[in-house]
């Protein structure tokens, strides 16, 4: 049986963003945690009104992916550049496919003219 992941439980539009004892807890972590992850600048908390800390739930899935990595043995600041390098490599594929489809549409609406 696998087990489910704590975030996937929750409701983006029933929980914007969470306090970081909250965070934390849902992670498995603990505050200090977050806070190192935070000073490596993997993630920039959000502020409430009362200047309170936040995370939303896509913050939350990458500092759980640089858990798994410190949990692994990797150093807080080195986890963080990974996911970081992990996010953007992500994104630049992404970006690539999508050019790559638009140029074959292009090709295609060329040809057929």
């Amino acid at each position: 049986m696998t087990e489910q992941d704590p975030l996937d439980r929750l409701n983006d539009d029933d929980y914007p963003a969470y306090t970081m004892g909250r965070a934390a807890e849902l992670l498995g972590t603990t505050p200090a945690f977050l806070r190192a992850i935070g000073e490596a600048r993997l993630i920039t908390p959000l502020r409430s009104e009362g200047g309170h800390r936040r995370f939303s739930r896509y913050q939350l899935r990458i500092a759980a992916r640089a858990r798994e990595l410190v949990d692994q043995g990797t150093p807080v600041e080195a986890a963080c550049r990974i996911v970081i390098l992990e996010d953007q490599l992500e994104e630049a594929q992404r970006i690539n496919e999508e050019l790559r489809h638009a140029a074959a549409r292009q090709h295609h609406h060329t040809a057929d003219a």
